[in-house]
């Protein structure tokens, strides 16, 4: 999950996203990363849906325990919550709300019940 430098750079066959202050954080491409069709659907989605500012950028290990929630996408995974790291809880230590509306718009828009 870490670069060589030791900063985040995606789950196994995952990519990984941290909100952070209201802003959806994820490792840029040069970060080693996959750059997935389900990591690309949940940018558009954060950015155009739930008008969220989301930043690719290096994203430090410290980081991690100070955000207020991370998910993993992937086209397994699609939207999954990530709610302990390192045996520390995530924000509230459950799916946040911004984790959870993501989860839902982006399975309505694979049922079809959404465009």
């Amino acid at each position: 999950m870490l670069t060589q430098d030791g900063h985040v750079s995606e789950g196994s066959a995952m990519n990984f996203f941290m909100l952070r202050e209201g802003v959806l954080i994820t490792p840029s491409v040069t970060e080693n990363i996959l750059e997935g069709i389900t990591r690309k659907s949940v940018i558009e989605l954060a950015r155009e849906e739930l008008n969220i500012t989301v930043l690719e950028r290096q994203v430090d290990r410290t980081e991690v325990y100070l955000c207020d929630e991370l998910f993993m996408t992937g086209t397994a995974a699609q939207i999954t919550a990530v709610t302990k790291v390192d045996h520390r809880p995530v924000g509230s230590g459950k799916m946040g709300p911004i984790t959870t509306h993501l989860y839902h718009l982006f399975q309505d828009i694979l049922r079809g019940t959404k465009t």
